[in-house]
């Protein structure tokens, strides 16, 4: 009997253009299950399996096709029973990597080892406890003012602002071990143990502090979202637990009844939460202004939702026929009648940055939508955004896109990187991937070489390193007002506001020099 409403359920599923599919081991071991709209990326199926071993890679398998993150599911068989697809996990090569948050950055070393730069009291000093990050770090998570570090033994190393979760000293006993993954807002920590319980230290009203739902962060926690000051936890049964300021959305008892099952991803913006529920629809809390409430959209939110996207005060939520559905303050974007017939089919990609949104269509051309001068408005040109854009990314006041020419196009704030002019002729081809900060952009090209535009001061002007950013960079970082980047002979070079980042001089002796 079991076995046949099984059946009949993957057949009902099947009529409705959706699939229940099953995430299992190698060993036949499930590790997660729900059901998708055949429309979705492949993509998400990998995020859950990334979810359940952070820190490993990801191989999926269909049978014995090897699964692409941008396949679309509706490519897989369907059986009566479902589908079910094979994940393979192994150890990740190690790798440097640089992490930036608030006014600092913190760099892992492919030995396991830390060194951080930036505003000291903000993270950028880690002499306390620089005997604990000399090996075996595998992630590193920050706020506006302190870093968490996960090592491979499950333990918890922090230091920055006390206040912000630097001092961690309330719950050491708690972070000894069995920590798989640490998520930060603006001022406060929560970490996933590998039982599924929470554990939470910073800022006591931002989310430090969650003993008033101790008792559901008990187990079960499979992924923790932060916004400004709230945390929201979805569980393995899909429901979903939230602390931290009440008007941040750190208080979800309005819409409690919808959130007791049926979510598989939460999103935030700067101040509200916004959940999608395994049919598709949406379900919002949190500041009302800046998205919390959707009930003027409520009708559009009901059902065939694959992605949201927030910026600083509103949402946009791309629907399966890629059609997308806006709301939270006008002036940001929640409005975006003005575009409307433009939104109605074809979008694949939503980016926001501070104030505005921009939309990649099917046939790379780019909407957008939100506060004009921060990027709402690219009449200026939009003769260069009706196809071709493979990419855009958000600084706080612009955007920047890459063209599948390897050309950039900007707008938005003038001064902040919306305005380009002065390094036109090096944006022109060869670009590979472009960054932003509070007021500017980096982008590398594909001789290794970096270009940089916008505020000075944020790191706009990289005049005073330019010998050193011609060629050999391979990866880089942008924080409020600075810009670091590592280069393949392993060492790095930071330049912006002095204080953020930008004087590395104190850790110029631990260069990423290649054993």
């Amino acid at each position: 009997m079991a076995a046949a409403a099984v059946k009949r359920k993957a057949l009902d599923q099947e009529a409705e253009g959706r699939l229940h599919i099953s995430l299992v081991g190698i060993g036949g071991h499930k590790i997660a299950e729900g059901t998708w709209h055949r429309s979705c990326k492949m993509l998400e199926l990998f995020r859950i399996a990334h979810r359940s071993k952070p820190g490993l890679q990801v191989k999926l398998l269909h049978g014995s096709s090897k699964l692409n993150p941008q396949m679309t599911l509706d490519l897989l068989d369907q059986n009566l029973g479902g589908v079910s697809v094979t994940v393979c996990f192994s150890k990740a090569p190690k790798q440097q990597q640089t992490f930036s948050f608030g006014l600092a950055f913190a760099a892992i070393k492919d030995d396991g080892s830390v060194v951080t730069w930036g505003e000291a009291d903000s993270g950028g000093g880690s002499s306390s406890v620089a005997d604990k990050l000399q090996e075996g770090v595998v992630q590193v998570a920050g706020n506006d003012g302190a870093f968490a570090a996960v090592k491979d033994d499950g333990s918890v190393v922090t230091w920055g602002k006390a206040v912000y979760g630097g001092d961690s000293s309330s719950v050491a006993d708690k972070l000894q071990e069995g920590v798989v993954q640490v998520a930060g807002n603006g001022s406060a920590f929560a970490a996933i143990k590998d039982d599924g319980s929470v554990v939470t230290w910073g800022a006591a009203d931002s989310g430090g502090d969650s003993s008033s739902v101790a008792d559901k962060l008990q187990e079960g926690v499979v992924q923790v979202a932060g916004n400004g000051s709230a945390f929201a936890a979805m569980k393995e049964d899909g429901s979903v637990v939230t602390w931290g300021k009440a008007v941040y959305g750190g208080d979800s008892s309005s819409v409690a009844d919808k959130l007791q099952e049926g979510v598989v991803q939460v999103a935030g913006n700067g101040s509200a939460f916004a959940a999608i529920k395994d049919d598709g629809s949406v379900v919002t809390w949190g500041s009302t202004v800046c998205g919390g409430d959707s009930s003027s959209v409520a009708d559009k939110l009901q059902g065939g939702i694959v992605q949201v996207a927030g910026n600083g005060c509103a949402f946009a939520a791309i629907k399966d026929d890629g059609s997308v559905v806006t709301w939270g303050q006008a002036i940001s974007g929640g409005d975006s009648s003005s575009v409307a017939d433009k939104l109605q089919e074809g979008v694949v990609q939503v980016v926001g940055n501070g104030h505005a949104f921009a939309a990649i269509k099917d046939d790379g051309s780019v909407v957008t939508w939100g506060q004009a001068i921060y990027g709402g408005d690219s009449s200026s040109v939009a003769d260069r955004l009706q196809e071709g854009v493979v990419q855009v990314a958000g600084n706080g006041l612009a955007f920047a896109a890459i063209k599948d020419d390897g050309s950039v196009v900007t707008w938005g704030e003038a001064d902040s990187g919306g305005g380009s002019s002065s390094v036109a002729d090096k944006l022109q081809e060869g670009v590979v991937q472009v960054a932003g900060n509070d007021g500017a952009f980096a982008a590398i090209k594909d001789d290794g070489s970096v270009v940089t535009w916008g505020a000075a001061d944020s790191g706009g002007d990289s005049s005073s390193v330019a010998d050193k950013l011609q060629e050999g960079v391979v990866q880089f970082a942008g924080n409020g007002s600075a810009f670091s980047a590592i280069k393949d002979d392993g060492s790095f070079i930071a330049w912006g506001a002095a204080d953020e980042g930008c004087d590395s001089s104190s850790v110029a002796d631990k260069h990423f020099k290649k054993a």
